[in-house]
């Protein structure tokens, strides 16, 4: 019994120990009323009243008058959103959105928010795609580039 115990107690360490390889996902940045819901974005597309400035922070734009900035995880994009986004007024209706994979494993989004909250921007929101563009817009039938 005594061996058992201390055969559970190594392998448990031995786990511990191993967690601090492991990267942690940055927490959140952005609060729940920072979440715009794709039905919104799409109603406004389509009505083309209060069309905001929709970037694309992730592999590839599909929503119509997107900004197609690249992925901000890479330092040449990041910087390419950073001009872009120092061309509007600080109040501009801004729309953020990536949609390679869900919220907890992006690597684009939060850098994209990071910035836009340095830099005081005070009407930016991030488009609620929980899962990927695929799931939450396409497979929806909202509208999506060609």
């Amino acid at each position: 019994m005594k061996k058992l115990f201390n055969v559970c107690l190594s392998i448990t360490l031995l786990l511990i120990a191993s967690c601090d390889n492991v990267p942690a996902q940055n927490p959140e940045n952005w609060t729940k009323s920072q979440l715009m819901e794709p039905a919104e974005l799409a109603k406004s597309i389509a009505s083309k009243k209060n069309v905001p400035v929709i970037l694309c922070v992730g592999p590839g734009a599909v929503i119509p008058n997107s900004i197609d900035i690249g992925m901000v995880k890479d330092s040449e994009n990041l910087s390419k959103f950073e001009k872009e986004v120092n061309k509007l007024p600080k109040s501009a209706n801004i729309v953020v959105y990536c949609g390679c994979c869900p919220f907890d494993r992006c690597p684009n989004v939060r850098p994209a928010i990071a910035f836009l909250k340095q830099e005081h921007f005070t009407n930016y929101r991030l488009l609620n795609l929980p899962h990927n563009v695929k799931t939450d817009w396409i497979s929806k039938g909202y509208p999506s580039e060609e």
